[in-house]
């Protein structure tokens, strides 16, 4: 990418770790995530980054819950944004990951690339008060690729570390995956790459070759670190994810009051750094995807 290319401003917006006793806006229900995707729409977000919920808020990988709330966003903002569902998961099939891909056919799909001890240390505890081994093995990651393939689903590579971005090489090499890349820089979890201006830098100087036409990255920033991670995501040429599942804070460390604070803020930024939000056909178009039916 380069600092001409406009910026494609993602929102994930729900998560599937934190609750409203943490921040009263995250969505539950269908008709929540409708509301939410109205206001990131509103406010510049061209891609939403789905992980459903049942109603009650609890995590669901089911297809019924991921077809409502698909359902619901498009009865609301039409082919306003790019609809993205989240594959990353513990303890759940590849199989039962695939048949929401299957039965609702969003149009990007996340794709973790790698495995990670994925923890949270408390400093004042001095203890780690979470913490779990977070397996993408290659053989998952080879067969949830094929299914996108077969299924014509733009798979959104998420990087955690750079080993993690050195996995794409092979799978090119292998003919699983085809040039341009679309690849999301995570940085911020415990036991992934920290979160700096100088590893983001060296995540993307290593994607792979990307022949005639330029790979699309995106940097997704954890906690608060998101704010100066967009920055410099900006003065590299690449685009930008906030949402409720990252972050909860605005850069002054005011909660966010919804989604849309949080694309506002990104708007914003993105202006001011001498830049401008994509449209959704502009994102399509550097994302490689079709105009929708």
């Amino acid at each position: 990418m380069s600092l001409e290319d406009p910026v494609v401003i993602t929102c994930a917006i729900s998560g599937v770790i934190a609750n409203r006793a943490q921040c009263p806006a995250i969505p539950y229900t269908p008709a929540e995530y409708a509301a939410e995707a109205r206001r990131i729409v509103d406010e510049g977000g061209v891609m939403i980054h789905i992980h459903a919920r049942t109603p009650e808020g609890l995590p669901s990988f089911e297809v019924e819950d991921y077809a409502a709330i698909t359902a619901a966003i498009r009865a609301e903002i039409g082919h306003a944004a790019i609809i993205n569902f989240s594959t990353g998961a513990i303890g759940v099939s590849v199989e039962k990951r695939v048949a929401y891909l299957r039965e609702v056919r969003p149009e990007v799909a996340a794709l973790n690339m790698g495995s990670l001890n994925y923890a949270k240390y408390s400093r004042s505890r001095r203890e780690f008060v979470f913490s779990a081994v977070f397996a993408n093995p290659i053989d998952e990651i080879v067969e949830l690729l094929r299914a996108m393939n077969d299924l014509g689903i733009r798979p959104e590579h998420e990087c955690f570390d750079l080993g993690h971005v050195g996995t794409l090489a092979p799978l090119l090499h292998m003919g699983v995956l085809e040039r341009p890349l679309h690849v999301n820089c995570v940085m911020g979890v415990l036991g992934g790459v920290p979160p700096t201006a100088r590893n983001l830098a060296a995540m993307v100087d290593n994607l792979p070759p990307s022949g005639h036409s330029r790979h699309h990255w995106s940097v997704v920033g954890i906690s608060r670190d998101q704010w100066t991670l967009i920055a410099a995501a900006l003065s590299l040429g690449g685009s930008v994810r906030v949402g409720l599942e990252d972050n909860f804070y605005l850069p002054d460390g005011e909660m966010a009051g919804s989604n849309g604070d949080l694309v506002a803020t990104a708007r914003r930024m993105t202006q001011d750094a001498g830049r401008r939000p994509a449209t959704v056909v502009e994102a399509r178009a550097l994302l490689g995807l079709p105009d929708p039916a």
